[in-house]
């Protein structure tokens, strides 16, 4: 059964420009699909651009080159109404839970602000709908009538779910959002996420840099360095079958809970340091650091192939 795509990014890239003629690549020709109901991990080092993607797929950011398309139809979110629709439709929850909510509104004015936008419902049944929402995320409806400096940080992204939810979208961004919490909470917020999106069927582009919990909810996984996309698969395929000198490297520092295990298990030691996004070199953007690099990586950007069944990767190695 063909899946349907919800989602469909072409070429899409962000470049910032810094002044003094130099422009900063932060997304670099990116093209993917993200599947309805499905959950698509992104993850990479601090820096390689994952949450500019994800600003960039919500229209937070302008992408400056490259289109996207959702539900078939290509956005164009220079217009207001059609900013508006997709708005309505696709959601973010951010990074930092103390920053990302107004300090000076109570919680249920928060989270009723997007049906108040959208026109939802009349006054009682947005207050209601607030009420269910504080609920489903696992406060209760006293909470409305607070603000948000009186909760912890899981709290805080509990509220901040439910106002993503508000507006009933059918795509969330997930902007590494678990980061900012203590270990003991972390898996609370997936479970809840997890739980969510099997009761809505929503469809979630989750951004991290703990491999771990990437591995638990996605159900596949884009590996981004420096920008670009290198390397896109099933979660067990990508741990099993890991393709791309970088991914390996990014698996082989994840820290195994078994002494033994982890006494033995092999080592991926990158040399060099991240190149600069600015202005960027023409070759391979990892072969500065890559262990297996040859001539040819220094001089052809590799494109991004299926190597195996549904497995792609951006390495001249693999395509040998």
């Amino acid at each position: 059964m063909e899946r349907e795509k919800l989602i469909t990014l072409d070429h899409v890239s962000k470049h910032f420009h810094v002044g003094k003629g130099q422009t900063l690549v932060a997304v670099n020709d990116i093209s993917l699909d993200i599947y309805k109901g499905e959950t698509l991990g992104i993850v990479g080092e601090s820096g390689c651009g994952k949450s500019t993607l994800g600003r960039v797929v919500m229209g937070i950011y302008e992408a400056t080159k490259g289109t996207i398309t959702f539900e078939g139809k290509k956005l164009d979110l220079r217009r207001a109404k059609d900013k508006m629709e997709y708005a309505r439709k696709a959601q973010i929850v951010f990074q930092d839970p103390y920053a990302s909510l107004n300090p000076r509104m109570l919680v249920g004015s928060i989270i009723a602000e997007g049906m108040e936008i959208h026109n939802m419902y009349d006054r009682e049944k947005r207050q209601e709908r607030v009420y269910e929402l504080l609920e489903t995320v696992g406060l209760n409806r006293e909470h409305a009538n607070r603000f948000p400096h009186e909760f912890s940080g899981g709290q805080r992204q509990r509220i901040g779910i439910a106002r993503a939810l508000a507006v009933e979208p059918e795509f969330i961004v997930c902007d590494e959002p678990i980061s900012a919490l203590d270990v003991s909470i972390q898996s609370q917020i997936i479970n809840l996420l997890k739980d969510l999106q099997k009761d809505h069927g929503f469809t979630y582009m989750f951004i991290a840099h703990d491999l771990n919990i990437v591995k638990y909810i996605s159900d596949r996984i884009a590996v981004m360095y420096l920008g670009n996309l290198v390397e896109l698969a099933d979660s067990e395929e990508i741990y099993a079958h890991t393709l791309h000198p970088y991914s390996q490297a990014l698996l082989a520092s994840v820290p195994i809970p078994d002494p033994d295990r982890e006494a033995g298990k092999k080592t991926v030691v990158l040399k060099g340091d991240v190149p600069s996004p600015i202005n960027p070199k023409p070759g391979c953007p990892f072969a500065g650091r890559c262990p297996h690099a040859m001539e040819k990586c220094r001089t052809e950007s590799p494109q991004l192939k299926e190597v195996r069944p549904n497995h792609f990767a951006a390495c001249h190695l693999e395509m040998e």
